[in-house]
């Protein structure tokens, strides 16, 4: 049984262009793909061979705007990703990190935040809002003879 079909043949040659660096085709590949989902369901027509769902392509999207420095359609395709499933800790860490790269510091505290919260990403210090804590020991640790 054949189960490549044109879709899936378009999404590994984009998985390929991504994972070999060139985030900006990628990009331009995986637009496509998620437009093709977006439009074949607005028109009532279901795919079979369509195997990820489109919040998963969105979200190598967002890897591919991000990698290619495309900022603000990362952001946009991130919000979209995180409307759909609210729960991701990835997306949120990956919106957090695209306003970092943005300078958007203070934007970024809440997904960051929440990618801590929901997944097993931890918060880099520099971008947290506590303040390190200095402990200072009173006691004599020197040895006497």
């Amino acid at each position: 049984m054949n189960t490549t079909t044109p879709f899936s043949l378009r999404l590994s040659w984009a998985q390929g262009l991504f994972e070999r660096g060139d985030h900006v085709a990628a990009a331009t590949a995986l637009a496509e793909l998620v437009d093709e989902i977006e439009s074949s369901r607005t028109a009532g027509a279901t795919d079979e061979a369509v195997l990820h769902s489109v919040t998963d392509l969105r979200l190598m999207l967002a890897r591919a705007y991000f990698q290619s420095a495309q900022l603000g359609r990362a952001e946009s395709t991130l919000t979209q990703v995180i409307e759909e499933s609210p729960t991701d800790s990835y997306a949120h860490l990956l919106l957090g990190r695209t306003l970092q790269r943005a300078g958007r510091h203070a934007e970024a505290a809440r997904p960051l935040a929440l990618a801590e919260v929901l997944g097993d990403y931890e918060r880099p210090q520099a971008y947290g809002t506590a303040t390190p804590t200095v402990t200072t020991d009173t006691a004599d640790t020197a040895d006497t003879v």
